[in-house]
């Protein structure tokens, strides 16, 4: 168990909306910890549309989803958020001061003032192979999301998948595993072009073995895989040695442990006002589409707006006797300053 992290705000997700609520929180002087289940920020629009334009966001007439992300990581540098990925929050408690206790699966936990819901349609979850008996290996040699890239060294690593996390972390993994294996259904990917030349590269170099088929079965006890088995389009079997399987085979949102936080769900939403974008339980804030309230839009510009009103409102949480002056970047000298544009 880690040492609890003391602070005011824990943001839960790491999408757009999440990100932008760290830029209205920082203008606020309050620095935020964000928690996000995948391995990198951006949430659905970097993980399951990276390249794909987005129409509908102010003054950008088109913007991928990864540059989106990217720009507004750039947008709140100033406020040097701190990131918790690959967690899934698990816990949440009232304290007896009225704080909340938030505890991870990795055993993060955080004493704050402030919770605040942007985790878009519920946590992102790996979809599980259709492998007889993965569950048994799962955390011990299948491996969903990578913690710590330096567990891999010298370790044989098989990757099945097509897309852009399958071909990230063969590029990247591939300095450092004994051997890395990609396999993949079929000869063609969904990753980003650069991606897939610099994979095909490598197998050229022979520093990587590209494989097609499917897995069908784990071999090993107790949870440590020796190999698997591989079937090809011909109907014959193969098996690859392995010491250790990462399966990505895409994301499922499912609503998770929110579910248990007594919230009032409405249809797996979190009900909100829309002064505040308050949950019914004072405190814990829901921005993005994971919210709830008439008239809702599930769009990205409409959580940017929600998370303006919620910082506004979380910060009169935080500091109750705090007397809160609007201002506006364009002509407060003090905003300036704090973005570091003065």
């Amino acid at each position: 168990m880690t040492e609890t992290i003391k602070t005011d705000v824990v943001i839960v997700g790491a999408g757009p909306v999440g990100l932008f609520a760290v830029f209205e929180l920082g203008l606020l002087d309050i620095r935020a910890h964000v928690v996000d289940i995948l391995d990198r920020p951006g949430g659905q629009c970097a993980e399951l549309y990276p390249e794909k334009p987005i129409y509908d966001i102010p003054a950008l007439p088109v913007v991928t989803g990864q540059q989106l992300t990217d720009n507004l990581l750039e947008q709140i540098k100033p406020f040097q958020p701190t990131f918790h990925f690959s967690e899934m929050v698990t816990g949440l408690e009232r304290l007896p001061d009225d704080r909340f206790l938030l505890s991870t699966n990795g055993g993060e936990r955080f004493d704050t003032k402030v919770v605040v819901i942007a985790a878009g349609g519920g946590s992102f979850q790996p979809k599980r192979p259709p492998i007889p008996g993965v569950e048994a290996f799962e955390g011990k040699s299948v491996h969903y999301a990578v913690r710590r890239m330096e567990a891999f060294r010298g370790r044989h690593v098989l990757i099945v998948g097509g897309g852009d996390s399958a071909l990230d972390w063969t590029l990247n993994l591939a300095p450092l595993a004994a051997r890395v294996t990609l396999l993949h259904r079929r000869d063609a990917f969904r990753a980003a072009p650069d991606s897939v030349n610099k994979m095909r590269a490598l197998v050229d170099a022979g520093v990587i073995d590209l494989t097609l088929g499917q897995a069908v079965e784990l071999i090993g006890e107790n949870g440590v895989l020796e190999a698997v088995r591989v079937k090809r389009d011909d109907g014959s079997t193969h098996e690859i040695a392995a010491d250790d399987m990462l399966p990505f085979f895409g994301l499922t949102m499912k609503l998770g442990p929110i579910a248990d936080w007594g919230l009032q769900l409405n249809e797996n939403l979190v009900p909100v006002d829309t002064e505040k974008f308050e949950t019914t339980t004072p405190g814990i804030f829901a921005i993005g589409d994971i919210n709830a309230y008439p008239g809702k839009l599930k769009l990205i510009l409409s959580g940017f707006h929600e998370a303006a009103l919620m910082a506004q409102a979380a910060a009169r949480r935080i500091d109750p006797e705090r007397r809160i002056v609007f201002q506006y970047t364009t002509s407060s000298s003090n905003l300036q300053k704090k973005l570091g544009v003065a």
